[in-house]
């Protein structure tokens, strides 16, 4: 993943590893912030219960689009006080944020009389975003038995900061800002030093009573029971621009947003179960993940996550798209066809790029574009690759969409060569990476602190390091283009692929096996030594299906026992590793999506206890978080009786690929696997975890057909049972015991 990650002196004993030029300063933890986070397409906002934008250092509040910060105060205030909250929700779909507030107790004079006593207005602030455009609504209700007078302060302002400088990294010198006021509308403009112009737009209804760069005032006059409402828009527009048109209505745009909303996941499958609990996860879920997917020109596309990472990440969507290929494999052709226009066509050593390598990151904003930081078009990750032919390879699996797939297929042949020839840099038949560029990162699995790849002393490997999942990844695509060619009519080429594959598994075995630590090496460095620690990136092997089965048992039964298994999960980093450390990023913390991976790779080798623990425990720390919503990381600490899970500090919430693991694990314990060539579901020895009696699948697409599916627990078995297939359909669906 990305580095993200705080630091604490003397807990190693050896070596402490250098900070990340990219490294993120924790100064405050985003747990204790409270806020609420809304996205549309390429703008997302950070909130705090209010729906007011507070400044200060180290604060990622604000409304932000293509990686620049349009809002970064916002703030309404009654008679020249915060009015006093009465409740704040995000809508079930994510789709609104509504906050219930009144006013405090309003002095006339200082003689402590209250011209106006506390809770005699009611506010209704509703806001939501739409195309590059924060819309809010604020309804004043008075229940007052007089008429009065209220003053009302809309206060705002906009720093313009790239993201880059929100996470805390320096600029020595910014562009130039100006302010343009009329009647009814405020604009903040930056010029930046990439010469872009950017303008922040914020448009008032009815017309302030004064306005002017700091803030809209009113004076209100409410009748006794009377009713009053308040419509602001901050739209965010970047470019230049003759004639700005006004925006939309609140009503019209409140609208389309549910609208283009309902449209992204009109195509999924829903579930619902026995257990009212997971069905809030599962509804969060669903919610997060359609918050996150934007529209592109190729389909939908998840972004990586809020606030840091609400853009386009290769990995992350392909590892998205994976969890969720079961219920909307529409996922994953969005992703697909993304990922192959962006693909490196030649060599950029600034941008870790080489013909063939699928994109790491796309940045838009100032920094990027000036080369500030290296992510305008950044290629630095080893994993992406092999993990875009493995989806193309599942995709065609699961949907027998052989038109999309031979449209890919140019892309899947260059992704392959560049394994062949720049991923293994030194023909020993492993694929490594060593960064091209001082600028990029050092460590590009998805373990990409700093300090994420070690010795068993501690000391910090040094490159071209060939990770161990990574030839996993090698493995199993390998094997999907193999299929891909077979199902394109090239069957020397498939055979070839296939011969690699089985060869690749030996060589693995061989030089990654480490018999004194009972399962693989995380990596083999520069001069091919081991790196002999327990790691999870281990359990990512049976996901892909490179070990041998009896390793991969023993590798499983490894990650169940306490030094990997907290109770809520499986830590990335054993406990007793010289490294090991509950609080940090990569290094013994719990990630909910590689706990899904490892979940995946158990129900492969028939580790249905396994599955089951991790399942539950996952669904037992989601019970914990606010909203049911899993991080996208949090403590690795051990489970105690009566206390939750330890927060991450600084964790994104939402994260595509952690809000997608209760499916990814669902679809590991219903055991359903697609032929869909041939129009069939195969449910391969289901076996519901201990949480769940019941669980309803409906509208899965098998083919191009739709059915329901009911399963059902009973003791140690389960039941299947088909509630409905369309009549014209010839859809199958099959049990293994």
């Amino acid at each position: 993943m990305k580095e993200l990650a705080f630091s604490v002196t003397g807990v190693y004993t050896t070596q402490d590893a250098p900070h990340s030029e990219f490294y993120i300063p924790a100064t405050e933890s985003l747990s204790d912030l409270s806020t609420h986070t809304l996205k549309h397409g390429d703008t997302f906002g950070i909130f705090d219960r209010y729906g007011d934008i507070n400044p200060g250092l180290g604060s990622p509040e604000g409304l932000y689009h293509d990686d620049t910060r349009y809002l970064s105060s916002l703030r309404i205030l009654v008679n020249g006080k915060r009015p006093l909250l009465l409740s704040s929700k995000i809508e079930d779909n994510n789709s609104a944020l509504t906050v219930d507030f009144t006013n405090p107790d309003l002095l006339e004079n200082h003689d402590g009389v209250p011209a106006l006593q506390r809770d005699m207005v009611h506010f209704l602030r509703s806001k939501f975003l739409w195309r590059g455009g924060c819309y809010e609504r604020l309804g004043l209700r008075s229940f007052a038995a007089a008429d009065f007078w209220i003053d009302l302060e809309i206060l705002f302002n906009a720093d313009f900061a790239d993201i880059f400088e929100v996470r805390g990294k320096h600029r020595a010198s910014r562009g130039e800002k100006g302010f343009e006021v009329t009647k009814n509308r405020a604009i903040v403009a930056y010029r930046g030093l990439d010469d872009v112009m950017r303008r922040t737009v914020i448009n008032f209804d009815p017309q302030p009573t004064r306005l002017d760069r700091g803030g809209a005032r009113y004076r209100v006059s409410l009748a006794a029971g009377g009713r009053a409402s308040v419509f602001f828009v901050a739209r965010c527009i970047e470019g230049a621009a003759k004639h700005i048109n006004p925006p939309r209505s609140f009503l019209f745009a409140t609208k389309r947003a549910r609208r283009e909303l309902r449209s992204l996941s009109s195509g999924a499958a829903s579930i619902e179960t026995s257990n009212d609990v997971f069905n809030e996860v599962l509804c969060r879920s669903m919610a997060d993940l359609y918050m996150l997917v934007t529209e592109t020109e190729q389909g939908p596309f998840p972004y990586a996550g809020v606030p840091w990472f609400s853009t386009n990440f290769g990995r992350d969507s392909i590892i998205t798209a994976m969890e969720t290929l079961w219920i909307d494999p529409a996922i994953a052709r969005g992703v697909l066809k993304y990922l192959a226009t962006t693909q490196a066509a030649e060599t950029k050593p600034e941008a870790d790029a080489e013909p063939g390598k699928i994109v790491h990151e796309i940045r838009r904003g100032e920094m990027a574009r000036l080369g500030e930081v290296p992510f305008a078009r950044y290629y630095g990750s080893v994993d992406g690759t092999p993990l875009f032919v493995m989806l193309a390879g599942l995709y065609l699996d699961r949907t027998g969409d052989l038109e999309t797939i031979c449209g890919l297929w140019p892309s899947i042949d260059a992704a392959l060569h560049w394994i062949d020839r720049y991923g293994d840099r030194d023909g020993d038949g492993f694929v490594e990476y060593f960064r091209a560029d001082e600028n990029g990162l050092a460590n590009q699995g998805w373990k990409d602190s700093s300090d994420s790849v070690f010795h068993a002393d501690g000391a910090l490997a040094q490159g071209p390091i060939a990770l161990c999942e990574v030839q996993g990844y090698v493995f199993a695509a390998k094997r999907a283009a193999a299929r891909i060619a077979k199902a394109l009519g090239r069957s020397t080429r498939a055979k070839h692929l296939a011969r690699e594959a089985e060869e690749l598994s030996t060589r693995f075995d061989d030089a990654f096996w480490c018999e004194e630590i009972g399962t693989y090496a995380i990596a083999l460095d520069g001069d091919k030594r081991r790196c002999a620690v327990r790691s999870s990136n281990a359990g990512h092997l049976l996901f892909a299906g490179v070990a041998p089965k009896e390793r991969a048992l023993r590798v499983g039964e490894q990650l169940l026992k306490k030094p990997f298994f907290s109770g809520w999960g499986v830590r990335t980093i054993a406990t007793g590793e010289a490294r090991y450390n509950p609080m940090s990023y990569h290094n013994g913390s719990i990630w909910p999506h590689d706990n899904a991976l490892i979940g995946l790779g158990m129900e492969r080798y028939g580790l249905k206890h396994g599955l089951q623990a991790i399942f539950s425990g996952l669904f037992d720390a989601a019970c914990y978080m606010e909203l049911r919503r899993l991080p996208e990381l949090f403590c690795g600490f051990q489970r105690m009786r009566g206390k939750g899970p330890t927060l991450y500090p600084v964790a994104c919430t939402p994260q595509a690929w952690s809000s997608c693991a209760p499916f990814a694990l669902l679809q590991a314990s219903l055991g359903i696997e697609f032929e869909s060539g041939a129009q069939r579901v195969r449910l391969r020895q289901p076996k519901l975890p201990p949480f769940l009696d019941e669980v309803i699948v409906r509208s899965l697409a098998v083919g191009d057909a739709r059915v329901d599916l009911l399963v059902r627990r009973h003791g140690s078995d389960s039941s299947v049972s088909v509630l409905r297939s369309e009549q014209e359909s010839h859809a199958r669906v099959e049990v293994t015991l």
